[in-house]
């Protein structure tokens, strides 16, 4: 094999699974249990596989100029074959990163809530509340409490995209969430008062998302929870003012 050969070599199947079973390994010595560093990487996969179907979807339907017809049309059929086959791929990839949920095939369902699902939560709330908010003295300290009250509204696939969901939620509403922050968040007037005490933990953007989006399910396990009733109620009241 010559040099250009060398550098052009693709990773083969070997090797693929050598990768995975050293990080598997590595993330097992730092405690991490082996189903989830298993949904883990699996989701990585699974995403990976995702962005590659839109990128071919949106690079491929460049076809190259004074072809023809009938070579555009077969470039076209061919992107289409690659990106389809690319979709199910990325959606066997899912379905394999979630299998051990049984929400998977049951949509209504919503399982037990594990611990590296908090904390993919915590990784993706935490970016979001400071880009409208600084960090608070008054953080309440109940990361995990709330955001398995969150996550218990949603089933294996959902949680497993709820990243995206944030993001996109944040970026429709940010004027609002601006100004809600700026009113009860840290350095606001009302500051000190307990009512709106969440609104000073990176938490509260993904409660207002759920607000937003599936409230009955929120106050289900928010009272299964036992959390304080009178934070979910001042989230409600300053998602609900008048912008």
């Amino acid at each position: 094999m010559d040099a250009v050969d060398e550098g052009r070599q693709e990773l083969d199947a070997v090797s693929v699974r050598n990768a995975k079973q050293t990080l598997l390994q590595l993330l097992g010595r730092a405690g991490v249990f082996s189903g989830d560093a298993e949904e883990l990487i699996g989701l990585v996969e699974a995403g990976a596989l995702a962005v590659a179907h839109q990128e071919v979807g949106v690079t491929g339907r460049g076809v190259p100029t004074g072809k023809g017809a009938l070579y555009e049309a077969g470039w076209l059929d061919g992107v289409q074959v690659v990106t389809d086959e690319l979709g199910g791929l990325a959606e066997r990839a899912l379905r394999r990163a979630v299998a051990s949920d049984p929400s998977d095939d049951a949509p209504d369902a919503r399982p037990p809530v594990r611990r590296m699902q908090v904390e993919r939560a915590k990784a993706a709330v935490v970016p979001l509340y400071l880009s409208f908010t600084a960090v608070s003295d008054l953080d309440p300290d109940v990361s995990e409490q709330v955001l398995t009250a969150v996550l218990g509204t949603m089933n294996s696939r959902q949680r497993a995209g709820y990243a995206g969901r944030l993001a996109e939620f944040a970026s429709a509403h940010r004027a609002r969430l601006e100004r809600l922050y700026a009113q009860y968040g840290p350095g606001s007037t009302v500051a000190v008062h307990g009512r709106y005490s969440l609104v000073h933990s990176p938490t509260s953007v993904a409660v207002l998302e759920r607000l937003a989006t599936a409230p009955s399910a929120l106050r289900e396990e928010w009272d299964a929870a036992e959390l304080p009733p009178a934070w979910l109620e001042g989230l409600t009241t300053a998602w609900g003012s008048p912008v």
